[in-house]
């Protein structure tokens, strides 16, 4: 098991848009902080409109990853990444508008292009063999975490030399180049939507709860690193300004860690190496809270993101486990949403708790949320392995065909 079977000219041209099309889902938190600063209030209606685009996020990923369908993809993601482009360019041009008008650009900008990882992540594992698909994830996981490296400095650079607008025309350009980027890609991946109702894939994709649960797990971790860094460093008597090369440092790990995870096969089932990955992370960040200094808080994150990446890939492929083809894109975009929540939900728990609490212990309560949360997904996986019954609702989908394989709980290779 290597990268050689990844590296085509087809998974290249899908990288170069993939890379386009999510650039601008980093760079837009930030971006709209920077957008109104300047206005009375500005901090505060800036995490505002953050909020509307991250609702959007939320609300569409499963509204209209629920309506990709397999055979005719390439429409639904191209319409969707040009109602983002849409919302974004609204923000630029619009800057000075209402608040009200922004929330509406801000909340398109989110929800319209929402289904878009989602689909993009089948079709990248339909454009590799099956052998390949764990190596194609790790590939996709490194690439995205150079992208969050890299869209907070371009952000504040564009915001500060330039202007405040600039950086949400860029993600609107960028976006736009992803839909042409799409027709050099097949129209579709695999799956056959034939027969597929909504009521029994919402079915389906309801039974694959605890993949979503464990994904929201592992993202929790790090909005809670993101959210609480600041605080905690300025509690530690350390420089606030070290948290952007301490999380710079930490999406360096991951990308490390997503390229480790895909050189070989792992040991154990794919629901306790999850469980096992995220624990891990939960004990590193715990560890963050703990450290005094600076290099030790450092050191703490980047393994924390070693395991991170490992726990993201684990979850995409339970859920190739747990769904039929026509379904895997709907399902990634729930994945999506639920990992969206989770680090909404992390972001209202951090806020209330620093008013209250010192930052560690903030973190502290956040960790054990996280380990709670990764509990119950291991349960609810070996609850459902065990009862049988998601290969029964998957058979009933998808056709026999594809049911025995999926329901069976491996990969080709029998080994994740």
């Amino acid at each position: 098991m290597t990268y050689r079977d990844v590296a085509t000219k087809q998974v290249l041209i899908w990288a170069l848009t993939a890379v386009a099309a999510r650039m601008p889902v980093a760079m837009t938190p930030l971006a709209l902080v920077f957008l109104v600063r300047e206005r009375p209030g500005g901090y505060t209606l800036g995490a505002t409109l953050a909020a509307a685009y991250v609702l959007g996020e939320i609300i569409g990923a499963p509204v209209l990853g629920m309506r990709l369908d397999p055979a005719r993809g390439r429409r639904h993601l191209v319409v969707g990444l040009a109602g983002g482009a849409l919302g974004f360019t609204g923000l630029g041009i619009f800057a000075d508008s209402h608040p009200a008008v922004l929330g509406a650009f801000a909340f398109l900008a989110g929800a319209a292009p929402s289904a878009a990882a989602g689909g993009q992540r089948a079709l990248l594992t339909s454009l590799v063999p099956e052998r390949a698909v764990a190596q194609a994830l790790s590939a996709e996981s490194m690439l995205m975490s150079g992208v969050w490296a890299v869209s907070p400095v371009a952000v504040a650079g564009l915001a500060l030399a330039v202007a405040p607008r600039v950086p949400l025309l860029l993600a609107a350009a960028c976006m736009a180049s992803s839909i042409a980027g799409h027709w050099l890609l097949p129209a579709g991946w695999a799956g056959d939507q034939d027969g597929d109702t909504g009521r029994a894939r919402t079915r389906v994709l309801l039974h694959a709860w605890p993949v979503y649960v464990t994904g929201a797990a592992s993202i929790t971790l790090l909005g809670l690193t993101e959210l609480t860094l600041p605080a905690l460093l300025e509690q530690r008597g350390i420089g606030v300004g070290w948290s952007g090369p301490m999380l710079a440092g930490m999406a360096v790990g991951a990308g490390l860690g997503a390229f480790l995870y895909g050189l070989r096969s792992w040991p154990g089932r794919l629901r306790s190496r999850s469980a096992v990955l995220i624990s891990g992370m939960a004990v590193f960040v715990a560890l963050v809270a703990l450290i005094p200094g600076a290099a030790g808080i450092t050191v703490a994150l980047v393994l924390a993101g070693v395991l991170q990446s490992g726990a993201l890939i684990t979850r995409n492929l339970s859920l190739r486990e747990a769904l039929p083809q026509s379904a895997l894109a709907a399902g990634y975009s729930v994945l999506y949403a639920a990992a969206g929540a989770g680090y909404a939900a992390t972001g209202s728990l951090a806020g209330g708790l620093l008013q209250v609490v010192a930052p560690s212990t903030a973190v502290l309560a956040g960790v054990s949320l996280t380990l709670l949360l990764t509990v119950l997904g291991w349960w609810g996986e070996a609850r459902r392995d065990a009862s049988g019954a998601p290969g029964d609702l998957v058979v009933g989908l998808a056709g026999g065909a594809e049911g025995a394989p999926i329901a069976g709980g491996r990969d080709p290779e029998c080994r994740l």
